[in-house]
């Protein structure tokens, strides 16, 4: 009896065996050529990089990039008081008032800074230098942030030379995912994030089907690779999900005079 198992198992792997290959000899070209391979269409846009100059730590914006501040004034932001959606979905302070100052747009105390337009995935750069001079420590010293889509923050702070909690360090997704190196500069020098950023998903009964996802480099150092991000990005307790679409950027104003310049969008 067991032959005659093994034998039928046998005859069944053959079987199988056979129209596998016959099914891939059907999808298979009868002869082929280099040619089989090659895909010609669509043909990728045609976008001009930007250029490295003294005015920046980065390069200028490429030729299909939304340009938020070019070092002139504020005109793509507005103000807004604090930084969770319901103090800016519906209402905002007016013009953004911080100072721009030899090109440098500077956070001032009182007022948080709120892109006009919304993205859904994106890429972004952005520069940014923290105070030269060193007062406080930890999260007290050289503190802002960028929130994507207005809700996920990437830390901005100064930790050269400054410990805090890791969660919460340059380069993290605050109180989410630790960065995998700290590349930061001195006090006062120009640093700059490269950030992808693919937004969430949700379903009609406003379920998060897959999550948002980043990577980022600082300094040209990744220090996000494809990371999670699971919700919302609190001081206090857990993420939360908020089912939503495009979103703003986000420049929060910590009480530091945090220095930006060169901030520009690609939408993915």
């Amino acid at each position: 009896m067991k032959n005659v198992h093994l034998s039928l198992a046998v005859c069944v792997g053959i079987v199988s065996l056979a129209l596998s290959n016959q099914a891939q000899a059907q999808t298979q070209p009868s002869k082929q050529t280099p040619e089989s391979t090659e895909i010609w269409e669509p043909v990728p846009p045609v976008v001009t990089p930007g250029t490295v100059t003294a005015n920046t730590s980065g390069i200028t914006p490429p030729s299909d990039a939304i340009v938020l501040f070019d070092g002139k004034n504020a005109d793509e932001w507005v103000a807004i008081k604090g930084y969770s959606p319901a103090s800016w979905e519906k209402t905002n302070e007016g013009p953004l008032k911080w100072p721009v100052t030899d090109g440098v747009l500077y956070s001032t105390k009182g007022f948080s800074a709120r892109s006009k337009k919304e993205f859904n995935d994106f890429q972004l750069h952005l520069e940014f230098k923290t105070p030269e001079k060193v007062e406080g420590n930890s999260q007290g010293r050289g503190n802002s942030g960028i929130f994507l889509q207005g809700r996920y923050e990437l830390q901005i702070l100064d930790n050269y030379n400054n410990p805090t909690y890791v969660d919460g360090m340059v380069g993290s997704i605050y109180k989410q995912t630790i960065p995998l190196a700290n590349p930061s500069r001195k006090p006062g020098e120009w640093q700059t994030y490269d950030v992808i950023y693919q937004a969430p998903k949700f379903n009609k009964a406003g379920m998060m089907t897959d999550y948002a996802y980043v990577t980022v480099l600082l300094n040209g150092i990744l220090v996000q690779n494809h990371a999670a991000i699971r919700g919302t990005t609190e001081y206090i307790g857990y993420p939360k999900v908020q089912p939503h679409g495009a979103g703003p950027i986000l420049l929060q104003d910590h009480g530091n005079p945090v220095g930006f310049r060169n901030i520009w969008v690609r939408e993915l």
